[in-house]
C-alpha cells in the first residue's frame, strides 16, 4: 500500500484557531502594556509601506509582516498573539 505525502505537514500554529479581537478589546488586553485604542488604531493605519505627498517611500512599522490585521469587509480584527509577539519584538513566524 502507497501512503500519500501531504505538501504541507501540519503545524500548530496552521491548525490552531486564531484569537482575534477588536481593537477597543486589544487595547483592553494590552493595557498594562500602555496599548490604547488609538494607539492601536495608530499602529494598523502605519502598518504597510506608504508613499508621503513627494513620492518617497515610508517604511511600515512592520505590523503588516507578523500577519496580525485581518480585515474583512469595514470590521477589523487584529490576532493578539501575533500582536503580542510584534509589540515584543519577536521575530514573525513564517507561514
Amino acid at each position: 500500500m502507497k501512503s500519500t505525502l501531504l505538501a504541507v505537514e501540519p503545524t500548530p500554529a496552521t491548525t490552531a484557531t486564531p484569537w482575534l479581537a477588536t481593537v477597543p478589546v486589544l487595547a483592553s488586553i494590552y493595557a498594562d502594556a500602555g496599548v490604547t485604542p488609538g494607539g492601536v488604531r495608530m499602529d494598523i493605519f502605519k502598518a504597510d509601506d506608504r508613499l508621503n505627498s513627494r513620492g518617497e517611500k515610508i517604511e511600515g512599522n512592520g505590523l503588516a509582516k507578523y500577519g496580525a490585521i485581518v480585515r474583512r469587509g469595514r470590521k477589523v480584527l487584529i490576532d493578539v498573539h501575533r500582536y503580542g509577539a510584534w509589540l515584543a519584538g519577536r521575530a514573525p513566524a513564517q507561514n
